[in-house]
């Protein structure tokens, strides 16, 4: 133990010296807790190489924040007591080409004995990435980043969080057109410099649907990374966002009645190197492995929704015909598909991989990306078998069709969703039970905050917080 936190002084003494030569004074540890907001603790850069080998202190109580910033509290934790150490990522450590004399880097947490911590979400994914790593799979991970962009209020004061806020655009142009580049093309020129000189590969940017609104996709990596890398580009945007007069939400509901703001998990199937994606001869080129993942995951999506769309504010996003994913079921390119296949062009061996399309942004990307591949492994396990593969729009088709398809709504309310998470046995097992129960009891503290709540008013109050 002595010896590794010598190890992690000195490569820290090391990053020190190259960020504070850059510039750098100050770095910014960051974990997501079970409400999905980035919590973070900050050092001096000089003292990066103490942070790196003992640690930075902070309550296991974080655990158990919602997303409005109240505490609840589950079997294991709550409460003022107990201390845990975050220890920053050195292989990640950033500079902030957003935030100039800022670096940032995830953290790990672990007990002060230096036990990883049972509800460490970063660790989890790390955990479940191992797994599939013994059971010889490689997954091959990436997010897809949407937000909303309005001018800030003068004077950089918060605005006011209720239905009846004024809501800015800086654009005019119309859902995905070339107008609302043009209207802002210093500034998504300035978001995808930032992003590619902090080492995100940025595979394409876009206006979306609703005001205001764009997308970004960055490049796949190993799940651990992919939901690093989302947490990043989420702070990047924001960061270069203020740098503009403007402010970003990725909240899932901006306005309630609005197409509300997604980030789709992409992930790919490999062994030996190889995409189990493109297997020739087989039923849409998977490969039996890759169809028992995908049809755990599909299996488990209600349970996963309590992952993926964590807020009552979800719920307001999942709606029929808004290629949200909201019924049971996966297609072939069919972007109304729950779970999505992508062929990609044939002659690309990466191009084929599956879309969860169901998640947004206010889930923890390391629940997400963990909770998924234990669900995958676990479909394996069982040898699951997807169903048939639907085409065209399932809100279209009348409810004898669909219950003749076995098409079924996923879970609408939170208190659903959660519902089945409390019963999932597979996700119990991969989480632990002081995981799953922490989150439990903010799912839960979230339903009871909004209960009542008319729509309007939970888009509003959910607005600003991610």
């Amino acid at each position: 133990m002595a010896s590794r936190a010598a190890e992690q002084r000195e490569e820290a003494r090391q990053s020190a010296a190259r960020l504070e030569a850059e510039g750098v004074r100050n770095v910014a540890l960051t974990w997501v807790d079970n409400a999905g907001v980035a919590r973070v603790k900050t050092v001096p850069a000089q003292r990066l190489p103490e942070a790196a080998a003992r640690g930075v202190g902070m309550s296991p109580v974080f655990d158990v924040f919602t997303s409005d910033d109240a505490i609840t509290e589950s079997d294991h934790l709550g409460g003022p007591d107990g201390d845990l150490r975050l220890f920053p990522a050195l292989d990640r450590l950033t500079a902030l080409a957003g935030q100039p004399g800022w670096a940032w880097a995830p953290a790990d947490r672990y007990d002060q004995l230096g036990a990883p911590h049972p509800a460490c979400q970063r660790q989890f994914a790390r955990r479940m990435t191992e797994r599939a790593a013994e059971a010889g799979l490689e997954l091959r991970m990436g997010f897809e980043t949407e937000w909303i962009v309005t001018r800030a209020p003068e004077g950089h004061h918060p605005a006011a969080a209720d239905a009846y806020e004024t809501l800015d655009y800086p654009c005019a142009g119309p859902a995905y057109g070339m107008t609302r580049v043009v209207e802002l093309s210093d500034y998504l020129r300035d978001v995808t410099e930032a992003l590619t000189v902090q080492g995100i590969e940025v595979l394409q940017l876009h206006p979306e649907y609703a005001p205001g609104q764009f997308e970004v996709t960055t490049a796949p990596g190993d799940p651990v990374r992919a939901a690093d890398d989302v947490v990043l580009v989420r702070e990047t945007v924001r960061a270069i966002s203020a740098r503009h007069g403007l402010r970003a939400s990725f909240a899932p509901s901006f306005v309630a009645g609005q197409v509300g703001n997604g980030c789709h998990l992409h992930l790919g199937l490999y062994r030996d190197g190889t995409s189990l994606h493109r297997t020739p001869e087989a039923a849409w080129g998977l490969a039996p492995d890759a169809v028992s993942f995908l049809g755990g995951v599909l299996n488990a999506l209600p349970a996963l929704l309590a992952i993926g769309c964590p807020s009552p504010a979800s719920y307001l996003r999942l709606q029929p015909s808004h290629w949200a994913g909201v019924y049971q079921c996966w297609g072939v390119e069919n972007r109304e598909a729950a779970l999505r296949l992508i062929t990609g062009a044939p002659d690309d061996p990466d191009g084929g991989h599956a879309e969860v399309k169901t998640f947004d942004a206010a889930a923890n990307p390391y629940l997400a990306v963990g909770a998924v591949i234990a669900a995958g492994l676990h479909g394996i396990e069982c040898a699951t078998q997807l169903p048939e593969p639907q085409t065209g729009d399932p809100g279209v088709l009348g409810v004898r069709e669909r219950a003749r398809r076995g098409i079924v709504r996923l879970p609408a309310t939170l208190t659903e969703a959660t519902d089945r998470l409390e019963k999932s046995a597979p996700l119990y097992e991969a989480m632990g039970g002081v995981l799953h129960g922490a989150v439990l009891a903010v799912r839960r503290a979230e339903e009871a905050h909004f209960a009542g709540s008319e729509a309007e008013d939970t888009a509003a109050a959910t607005r600003w917080r991610w």
